[in-house]
């Protein structure tokens, strides 16, 4: 069965504490929340703060260099939230020029996945639109999926949508490598995220297909709003009509 969450980064504007944010998102109908940072907080009252809001940890957006320097710090600091799955959220577009810096690219996030498996955890990666840079025929997504080595995908719907691509057709072609999903939605015209439901993506069908291939997380983001409660608003009348 799928769980639903949310992306902390949508409402990173809010000037509250992680603990408020958090007991905030309790308080909508999702069952857990992605990390994009912790802001310091401690990671065991953080803890805490998610089992009061009846809450899970799905995930953590980590930086690859991050992970490069102290993969050991990371993976206690979200061991302790218990979260299991680390996704690199984002890597230059240069790293997608060409098959060499794909391949390039894609031996340190082996290497990383490496030792994140080594400590109990899952590796992902997180595209936006320039992984989709056509290389000798194919998208450079497809070419760094191919040569990289236990590290699955977390699937952006609305950056695969905003590059030019059926979403929902490239979700059901790496079905084998996904375990969380985000649901973004966008504007095939400005090529551009959008909110969802408010664009290009057949959100009911999005969830469907997210519920017949049982992944574990669709995972609610915005990008380009306010990034304030009334983001979370919006994605609480989004879970009542779709999910």
């Amino acid at each position: 069965m799928t769980d639903l969450g949310f992306q902390l980064h949508s409402l990173h504007a809010v000037d509250d504490s992680l603990h408020d944010v958090v007991r905030r998102v309790g308080e909508a109908p999702f069952d857990g929340v992605e990390f994009a940072g912790l802001d310091d907080a401690d990671p065991a009252e953080l803890d805490d703060t998610l089992d009061d809001a009846g809450l899970a940890a799905a995930g953590a957006h980590v930086g690859l260099d991050a992970l490069e320097s102290d993969v050991r710090g990371v993976a206690d600091t979200y061991a302790a939230l218990g979260c299991r799955a680390i996704t690199v959220p984002w890597l230059d577009p240069e790293h997608f020029d060409s098959v060499d810096a794909v391949e390039a690219a894609a031996d340190r996030l082996t290497a990383v996945g490496d030792a994140l498996d080594d400590r109990g955890f899952d590796l992902h990666y997180h595209n936006h639109d320039q992984e989709f840079v056509d290389l000798d025929g194919e998208p450079a997504l497809d070419v760094l999926l191919d040569a990289v080595d236990g590290v699955g995908l977390e699937l952006d719907l609305g950056w695969a949508g905003a590059a030019g691509h059926d979403p929902l057709a490239v979700l059901d072609d790496h079905a084998d490598r996904v375990d969380l999903v985000h649901l973004k939605d966008y504007d095939e015209t400005t090529g551009k995220p959008t909110a969802v439901g408010t664009g290009d993506l057949d959100v009911e069908a999005a969830v469907e297909l997210v519920r017949d291939h049982e992944f574990d997380w669709l995972v609610y983001e915005a990008e380009g709003r306010p990034d304030t409660y009334e983001t979370l608003a919006h994605a609480t009348d989004v879970v009542e009509q779709y999910w």
